[in-house]
């Protein structure tokens, strides 16, 4: 495992970008597999591939760039690694850049899978203002949106779950 990170890590330095997309788009099809598999009981027979596929290409067409490029705008926008600079950026990202984001996100999942944005606009997280904070404050700009991506397995679970439930 420890490898598999340093691995990561060089990859990460070498080629940011292309990885950030890559782990977000893998993170966000996590999601559906562990949603189909655990919360929908589903099991590999009967486990809906072309809805994986589906979300993991919201995550690298979507996900990745849109939230890798505000993390690089945020990190201009309010500089300094303090606690105050912390909830500076969780407080900017929260106020103006999750609502609309998540608006756009079931916007693209509602019209993937044939649901309304109302469905699933009353579903919105409580969980991002205390990661927010933590990821801001002790996470390097190039691993924040592996971190918020692997919080949001839990939150992809749950989202694709419901955005594909009949």
């Amino acid at each position: 495992m420890a490898g598999l990170w340093r691995s990561y890590q060089a990859l990460m330095i070498k080629y940011p970008w292309p990885v950030q997309i890559v782990t977000a788009g893998s993170l966000v099809g996590t999601g559906d597999v562990i949603s189909q598999q655990l919360i929908e009981r589903r099991g590999w027979a009967r486990h809906n591939v072309q809805r994986t596929a589906k979300m993991m290409s919201i995550g690298f067409f979507f996900v990745g760039p849109v939230i890798g490029s505000w993390y690089k705008v945020l990190d201009r926008l309010v500089v300094g690694g303090t606690k105050s600079a912390a909830m500076k950026k969780m407080l900017v990202d929260q106020l103006c850049f999750a609502p609309g984001f998540l608006g756009a996100f079931l916007c693209i999942s509602g019209a993937l899978n044939g649901l309304t944005v109302e469905q699933n606009v009353a579903k919105l997280r409580r969980l991002w203002p205390p990661v927010q904070i933590a990821n801001f404050y002790f996470i390097p700009l190039h691993h924040r949106l592996a971190v918020v991506q692997i919080v949001a397995i839990g939150w992809n679970s749950y989202l694709t779950w419901k955005a594909n439930k009949m």
